[in-house]
Formats: C-alpha cells, structure tokens, sequence
C-alpha cells in the first residue's frame, strides 16, 4: 500500500471513528463551537475583548489574530479550495443529523480550522494566556470538523499547517518590509 492508499484509508477510518463517536459532551458542546466558529465570529469577538480589555499587548495580540486568520483564510479558501477538489465525507459515514448542515466547497482544506489555529498562533507569542485560551475552542473546531462530518482529518491538519503558516508570515512580515526597504 502507498502512502496516498495509507493516508486515505486511515483518512476513512478516522472520519467514521470520530463522526460515530456518541457522547453527552459532543452533542451539547460541539454545535455551538461550529455555530460560534462560522465566519469567522468567535475569533473576531475573541480580537474585540482582547483589544478592549488587554491594553496595548491586548490590541497588538488582536491585531495579529486578525492579519494572521486574514492570510489564512485567504490560503485556505481562495486557493486550496480553489485548486484541491475534494468531496466531503459520504453522508451514510455520518450517523447524525450535523451531516445535513455542512458547505457545498470543497473539502479540502479546512478553513475554521486554519482560521482558529491563524488565530492563536499569532496571539499565542504576543500574549501567551490568551493564546492558551484560545487554545481550547482551536482545538474543538478541529475536533468538531471531522464529527460533523464535514472534513477528513487530513483536511483539518492541511488547514492546521496552513493557520500556522499564515501566522509566520505575519509575525515575519516587519523583518520582511525593513529588509526589503532597508
């Protein structure tokens, strides 16, 4: 078996793992994270209350998130979708009713999970506990992107790989601009 076959047969073992998995925990705590994560909401109100009550390392922290989730949505979703045609997982894997409600696009990569992990990996060294607490919801949606069935897992760590490229580029771009001024 290659690596493609390797990859896409743990791909669908995975999916259905997770979308199978029945807990009181997943049914009450899940979709609210994905209701909260769509378009990008929880991370713009994450940014306002950093910005608003964390002073100036909370405005520079929020300023980051924001460029940072910006770049990877832009990657994640107006060229990886664009480029990578990649149907969802087949409804019959997902034995609950999340599985109606997901996007049309391509699966391929997520864009809430590379928009969360944008999010916090450019708050994270700015300003550590708020990117620890924003963490945990990260984390979720990842989680609650394979249980609804609207990704692979593959899907969510492409869009992982992509959030935190788009935070280096962020944290990288003043080096850049002064080395391309300078």
């Amino acid at each position: 078996m290659g690596i493609v076959e390797s990859v896409r047969s743990g791909d669908h073992r995975l999916t259905r793992r997770m979308a199978a998995w029945d807990s009181a925990w997943a049914r009450e705590l899940l979709p609210p994270v994905e209701e909260a994560a769509e378009h990008t909401k929880l991370w713009w109100a994450a940014a306002g209350a950093m910005a608003a009550c964390g002073g100036w390392r909370g405005r520079k922290a929020a300023a980051a998130g924001i460029a940072a989730m910006a770049v990877a949505e832009l990657l994640s979703n107006g060229v990886g979708k664009q480029i990578v045609e990649r149907r969802r997982p087949p409804k019959e894997w997902i034995p609950h009713d999340d599985v109606e409600d997901r996007p049309d696009s391509s699966s391929f990569p997520s864009g809430h999970t590379a928009a969360a992990v944008a999010f916090t990996a450019a708050v994270a060294p700015t300003w550590p506990w708020a990117g620890a607490a924003c963490a945990v919801p990260t984390v979720l949606v990842a989680i609650e992107r394979v249980h609804s069935g609207a990704h692979y897992p593959s899907d969510v760590a492409a869009g992982a790989v992509i959030g935190l490229a788009g935070a280096a580029l962020i944290r990288a771009a003043p080096r850049l601009a002064v080395r391309h001024v300078g």
